[in-house]
């Protein structure tokens, strides 16, 4: 089995355990981490190792962990922009979806895994359509995902049923493929787009099949509005009601809430992603994140779709999450620097039952990490790199990028994916949706 040695990096671990930040080496034999330490490398992981890289010039941290997104939405990238969510959906993203075939759900999520891949995410989440076009992406792209058949019910009865049985036969094909790097989760769309009866077949689905569960919640305030008028229940408490949260669930976006709210999601163990950028192109709003992380809940981060960010950098959701809370709420230390990589990388693990596999620099976890080039202007003087990699670093400057042990991006190079082949054929599709 292979092993590699990277020696004179530095390194950014998430490990609580082990300092924030230092100069050092780790080892990695097939798809994990064996060694991490600071200082010079030992003799003896000189010797062991059969391929030894030198980390001058480089920060190694764990990769980034993006929990919501729709990658084939890169198709619409720039389409219908500066509109309200309702109509942005009903009037242009349904419409538009609508024509999408098994082959554009490929291409737009391949071009989103190499815009991923590229600015650093190593794991993502998805929700759409067509989702095993997705996972033939994950598998020959060598990312991590946490796949979801999102499934909306406002349609006939045998429409209903037979997305039902989709999306439980993906879960039975996917579910621990591609060398364990694909997960699955159970996932009506959200509460306003099916009925209270359909989630519930949803929530069975889930217990049968002992998958967690994926949905969007209160995300705008018409929605929170009419789901009170059409159940008598804010979307949370509807959703508890159903059962949903007797599953292990995350929920997208959260972003109007009350306190009562929040501590039911904190006693439920409820898991939120945070999309701050995609909240704000919507005007959705700002979502109680430091109140969230005070009850105790999980708090990861999201792009959502490239349709309403309009990119997949997490690193600018992350300098995001920092900068909006400060900025809201008049008090600079509600969401510091590290709280916020967190979110991006340990929280994001956390939030989608990977814990323990992915998100820190750690003995035993599995390697997905990445390095990026700190030899640039903003990456200087080197005082904080949590500071730096928070409120200066993007996504471009990730030079290198590992999943599962396996090198996706050798200086800024795809290895596993032909960027100018996914480019074209992208643009095709979007040139067929549009016509």
């Amino acid at each position: 089995m292979s092993r590699l040695l990277i020696h004179n990096g530095f390194f950014i671990t998430m490990d609580e355990q082990m300092p924030s930040e230092f100069q050092g080496w780790m080892a990695i034999e097939g798809d994990k981490i064996v060694g991490l330490g600071q200082g010079q490398a030992p003799e003896e992981e000189l010797t062991q190792a059969s391929e030894v890289m030198d980390g001058k010039g480089l920060l190694f941290m764990p990769g980034l962990v993006n929990t919501h997104g729709h990658a084939a939405m890169s198709l619409l990238r720039g389409l219908a922009d500066d509109l309200n969510l309702q109509d942005w959906l009903q009037n242009h993203m349904w419409p538009t979806e609508a024509k999408f075939t098994g082959d554009d759900v490929y291409w737009g999520s391949a071009l989103s895994a190499a815009e991923m891949i590229k600015s650093g995410t190593t794991t993502f989440v998805d929700m759409y359509d067509h989702m095993h076009r997705v996972a033939e992406v994950v598998e020959q792209s060598g990312l991590r995902a946490s796949l979801t058949r999102g499934v909306i019910g406002l349609c006939p009865e045998d429409v209903q049923k037979a997305k039902l049985e989709d999306a439980i036969q993906f879960a039975k094909d996917w579910h621990g493929a591609a060398d364990g790097r694909i997960s699955v989760m159970i996932s009506p769309h959200a509460p306003y787009t099916c009925p209270p009866d359909y989630i519930l077949k949803f929530v069975e689905a889930a217990h049968e099949l002992d998958l967690p569960m994926h949905t969007h919640m209160s995300e705008s305030i018409a929605e929170v509005e009419q789901n009170v008028r059409d159940y008598g229940y804010r979307p949370v408490e509807h959703l508890d009601r159903l059962g949903m949260f007797s599953r292990p669930t995350l929920v997208a976006h959260a972003v109007h809430l009350n306190d009562e709210e929040i501590a039911l999601l904190a006693e439920r163990k409820v898991a939120v992603s945070h999309n701050p950028v995609s909240n704000l192109k919507l005007a959705s709003g700002v979502a109680r994140v430091p109140d969230l992380l005070k009850a105790g809940v999980t708090v990861s981060l999201g792009t959502d779709g490239a349709a309403s960010n309009n990119n997949l950098d997490l690193f600018q959701e992350i300098s995001m999450a920092a900068l909006l809370h400060k900025g809201v709420s008049g008090d600079p230390t509600v969401v510091p620097a590290a709280e916020a990589l967190r979110m991006g990388t340990v929280h994001g693990a956390r939030a989608l039952g990977l814990e323990g596999v992915t998100g820190q620099l750690k003995t035993g976890l599995k390697a997905d990490f990445i390095a990026l080039a700190i030899t640039k202007p903003h990456f200087v003087p080197h005082t904080d790199y949590v500071s730096h990699l928070v409120y200066a670093a993007r996504g471009s400057d990730v030079a290198h990028v590992w999943v599962n042990g396996k090198q996706l991006l050798r200086d800024g190079q795809l290895l596993t994916l032909d960027e100018e082949k996914i480019l074209a054929e992208a643009e095709r599709c979007f040139q067929r949706l549009r016509g």
